[in-house]
């Protein structure tokens, strides 16, 4: 979490926290989650967020509105339509116009330099809701549902399948911050961002924890704690879908998979999910399955990041 002059504190990218800051996301998290009824006065109590969404979403909506409704808060939605940023107006108009009326910004952007620019020029946090690059509060969110139900972090060895999208780069950094070993299979010319890999050997290093960029799903998912995949085309990459469903079946997530890995293995998917694509329905609705758990805990610590960010 950057600092600036004026105070201001941004999650732009899981290298704007230190794995001492993830840290403390997750105990404020335990604490929230475990508070059936406020007391006293709320911490986002009198302030007001906007969310612009240029992307449709069920889970990072829903979640961000019901934790600043149960905060306190008031969140005020802006879609694409509404505003057609960079387009109706500048990037850097929008974000000097709302930091006159609001206290913050939870952006969804298809581009990771709209979120960039969102962050310089406006006055009041940003927080990466996703772009094409990172997915922060997904891997925050991801790796505290770990930690919950491993009871530790340290030497978990994850095994992500598919895709070196914005949830692969965000899960590298954050796992390898936190000294959990993260393997990823992607077919050749796939991989995630050779600077997100570069910067996530760094903080393997701090943390003793180990990251390796593979091809071989059977050897990523051997002895695995965690077996994660996400979708093989997100959204904008419609036009590439025929040629990726004939690349990614290798790495579809199914019972002959995970049998390779731990007998009490985790599965995890950040959803939405295509079933009987890159998952399928018998692994992702059975007993070692923990995606709907992942998708509750984006609530409780996204509530923690924003008392953090806001109060």
């Amino acid at each position: 979490m950057k600092k600036s002059n004026c105070l201001k504190r941004d999650l732009i990218s899981l290298n704007d926290l230190t794995s001492g800051e993830i840290k403390q996301l997750f105990q404020m998290t335990k604490e929230l989650k475990l508070k059936k009824k406020a007391k006293g006065r709320l911490p986002l109590q009198g302030k007001t967020l906007v969310l612009i969404f240029e992307k449709p979403s069920l889970r990072t909506r829903v979640t961000f509105e019901v934790a600043i409704n149960q905060l306190g808060g008031k969140a005020i939605y802006l879609s694409p339509t509404d505003i057609k940023m960079g387009i109706r107006e500048s990037i850097s108009d929008i974000a000097k116009n709302l930091s006159c009326w609001v206290e913050g910004i939870i952006i969804r952007a298809f581009s990771q330099k709209t979120v960039v620019e969102l962050s310089k020029n406006a006055s009041i946090p940003v927080i990466n809701a996703l772009s094409d690059l990172e997915h922060p509060c997904q891997a925050i969110a991801d790796l505290y549902t770990i930690l919950e139900h491993k009871g530790k972090l340290k030497g978990i060895k994850l095994a992500y399948l598919g895709d070196g999208n914005n949830v692969c780069n965000s899960l590298i950094l954050c796992s390898t911050k936190l000294g959990v070993d993260i393997r990823v299979a992607t077919p050749e010319g796939y991989e995630p961002k050779k600077e997100i890999v570069k910067k996530a050997k760094e903080e393997a290093k701090k943390a003793g924890s180990k990251i390796e960029i593979l091809n071989d799903p059977k050897l990523v998912v051997k002895n695995a704690d965690i077996v994660y995949t996400d979708v093989w085309v997100s959204m904008g990459q419609e036009k590439e879908r025929d040629k990726r469903l004939e690349v990614f079946p290798p790495y579809q997530v199914n019972k002959r998979l995970i049998n390779l890995a731990k007998d009490d293995c985790l599965v995890m998917h950040c959803l939405p999910a295509h079933r009987e694509e890159e998952i399928t329905s018998e692994v992702m609705d059975g007993p070692n399955s923990i995606i709907f758990k992942q998708a509750e805990n984006r609530l409780h610590t996204e509530k923690a990041i924003l008392v953090k960010l806001l109060s």
